[in-house]
């Protein structure tokens, strides 16, 4: 079954045509912004105490401006000083009392000048970096709402001869008390019985959710890996190999603030040479075109494969998904990235999460998307769809991809610009930043084994079949006799050396 609900963002708001970004002007009523349009999207993103961040920028620039304008005016004063030293320059009275009445008095007011710019700039910085909190502005398409539970379903897909219901009815006269049975296990126990990944030994030598993937495991994740960059290839997208870490001032400009803490790992090189680990692909390739200028539209879009390992420490999702490979410090993904002109960026979202769609069809895993509420949004997203794909031992839906329009808000810190710069522009132009995972393949390997499974094995898809030496089926192998890890354990065990 198939919904297509996606028409309702053809209609623009004026206010996502050039500037949906917190460009601070947006919040100067007296240069044409609209404080309101602020407040209320950040009333959408977390409430009352989200609109009050609104009010303190305002207030912050205010005195910003002030300390600004008292510093200007004392440059007035230096300036007329000059000017009447000048004419005693010119006739050689430089020492006459008046003169150096003069110059005392303008060696004052510079002194006081260089204090008000220290000041000017002391405010400036602060304002900056509580603008930065202020999130994008949120799209009038996505759900008013700060529970998750109001994510809107806006399209569902199933294989032919597979219905959601039959697969839940299924499952509940198998399962019971969450006990796999042969042809339907959960995804790590698929995972184990091809002898494809080995958690003991990965927790032993990386710790907490540390693995080894082995023969099948490998086979799977590559192929997973080289179908989906030929699939983006094969949809006008570049490839791209990101470095795995970014200089830390070019990390600050692309990462959310709260990443810093619960999801990058801090790595020292040289002495005063900090880096960041990535997350995602999305982060180095978001700065690819770092302080570029696309002066014509014929430039765009710019559309890009982006391929790479990520490293992520997770702090804030302990206890859940924890079977497997699922949710792990370390994965490789493949993410869709895009820059377009302003006024398109709208269109390209849709179609980043078109293309998304046909590569899970193509593998044959049933799925639904949704739109994020208000609340759940990150702030460089002014709207977000997830495509969560089923898992049918589990009997629901797990998020595989995340297709964001961030609008010009990542590409205004990066200055990224776009267009030719005309006499009376008052304001900047940047291009609009869309990214959209196509997979997570070690995720994406969990919701394939759990839906390609037998009572026997694993039947690989077919699209994947090429990339792993034709193999069309991988059996299971007889269990080991090995003393178990205890029923529970979040990290098992070493096992002992063969």
């Amino acid at each position: 079954m198939w919904l297509r609900p996606f028409t309702f963002l053809k209609k623009k708001s004026k206010y996502f045509q050039s500037r949906t970004m917190i460009d601070i002007n947006l919040l100067r009523a007296d240069k044409g912004g609209n404080p309101d349009l602020v407040r209320e999207s950040q009333r959408k993103r977390g409430g009352e105490k989200a609109v009050q961040l609104v009010d303190e920028v305002i207030e912050l620039d205010n005195n910003w401006k002030i300390a600004r304008f008292n510093a200007n005016e004392l440059n007035k004063q230096i300036n007329e000083i000059g000017k009447k030293i000048q004419p005693l320059a010119k006739a050689k009275k430089l020492d006459s009392p008046e003169a150096l009445e003069l110059k005392n008095q303008k060696d004052t007011l510079t002194k006081q000048q260089e204090e008000l710019k220290l000041i000017a700039t002391q405010k400036e910085q602060l304002l900056n970096k509580k603008l930065r909190l202020i999130g994008n502005i949120v799209h009038e398409s996505v759900v008013d709402s700060n529970d998750e539970a109001n994510n809107k379903i806006i399209g569902k897909w199933w294989p032919q001869g597979r219905d959601e219901d039959s697969e839940k009815e299924k499952r509940g006269k198998l399962v019971v008390d969450g006990k796999g049975v042969p042809g339907l296990y959960s995804h790590h126990e698929v995972l184990e019985k091809i002898s494809g990944y080995d958690p003991v030994r990965g927790a032993n030598v990386a710790g907490h959710r540390g693995y080894f993937l082995t023969g099948p495991g490998v086979d799977l994740n590559l192929a997973l890996m080289q179908y989906g960059l030929d699939f983006l290839e094969n949809n006008g997208y570049t490839k791209l190999w990101t470095p795995f870490f970014m200089r830390k001032e070019m990390m600050s400009k692309t990462a959310q603030l709260e990443e810093f803490d619960e999801a990058l790992y801090n790595v020292s090189g040289e002495e005063g040479d900090e880096k960041y680990l990535i997350a995602t692909s999305e982060q180095p390739i978001s700065a690819f075109h770092a302080d570029e200028w696309f002066s014509d539209a014929s430039e765009l879009p710019k559309k890009y494969a982006g391929t790479s390992t990520c490293f992520r420490k997770e702090a804030g999702a302990h206890g859940r998904d924890t079977w497997g490979i699922f949710r792990v410090h370390q994965f490789e993904k493949i993410e869709q990235f895009c820059l377009t002109e302003p006024e398109k960026s709208w269109d390209m979202h849709l179609e980043m999460l078109h293309v998304a769609e046909q590569f899970y069809r193509s593998l044959g895993l049933p799925y639904h998307v949704i739109s994020i509420v208000s609340g759940a949004l990150n702030n460089s997203a002014a709207a977000k769809y997830d495509l969560e794909a089923y898992f049918p031992f589990q009997g629901e839906y797990k998020e595989l991809v995340s297709c964001s329009n961030c609008t010009d808000y990542q590409t205004r810190e990066l200055e990224i610009r776009f267009g030719a710069k005309k006499m009376n522009d008052t304001t900047k132009k940047y291009v609009h930043a869309l990214n959209c995972t196509l997979t997570a393949t070690e995720r994406t390997m969990c919701c394939i084994l759990e839906n390609y499974q037998t009572e026997n094995g694993f039947i690989v898809p077919e699209v994947l079949r090429k990339y792993m030496n034709g193999k069309e089926f991988i059996p299971f192998k007889e269990e080991k006799k090995a003393k178990k890890e205890k029923k529970g354990s979040d990290v098992p065990k070493a096992a002992k050396k063969q």
